[in-house]
């Protein structure tokens, strides 16, 4: 494995905590707080880097299932970090979530960890 791609899955082993953190935060809270956002901001930013580190690593190019799962993934988890700072800049930490942006928090999350699992598993089998 190329260097990139081992400090790319470092930093996205990273990612996934942090994202992990401020899901579990939102989540529990129903609140978008500054601890939230700082979590998903620096997620996106370790993922961001993790995929270009990935892209710099990889022999196959920028195009592949791969890339397209983690791509979508990253995609996801960007408008959902939007979305929570558009909706504390709206209302404030002391209102709840909306139902719609709760939820498509949860189906970002869970696409993203299938995306980081799935891309493991992608690698492990090529190189088994």
């Amino acid at each position: 494995m190329k260097i990139y791609s081992m400090i790319g899955s470092m930093v996205v082993t990273l990612a996934l905590v942090l994202y992990s953190i401020g899901f579990i935060k939102e989540q529990r809270h129903k609140l978008v707080t500054s601890g939230v956002l700082l979590f998903f901001t620096i997620g996106v930013i370790f993922d961001i880097s993790a995929t270009i580190l990935m892209i710099l690593g990889s022999t196959k190019g920028m195009l592949t299932f791969h890339g397209f799962i983690g791509y979508s993934s990253l995609l996801g988890m960007s408008t959902d970090t939007f979305l929570l700072w558009r909706y504390n800049l709206k209302h404030g930490t002391e209102m709840k979530v909306s139902k719609s942006l709760h939820i498509y928090s949860r189906i970002a999350y869970t696409w993203w960890v299938a995306a980081f699992i799935t891309g493991g598993l992608l690698v492990a089998l090529r190189h088994a």
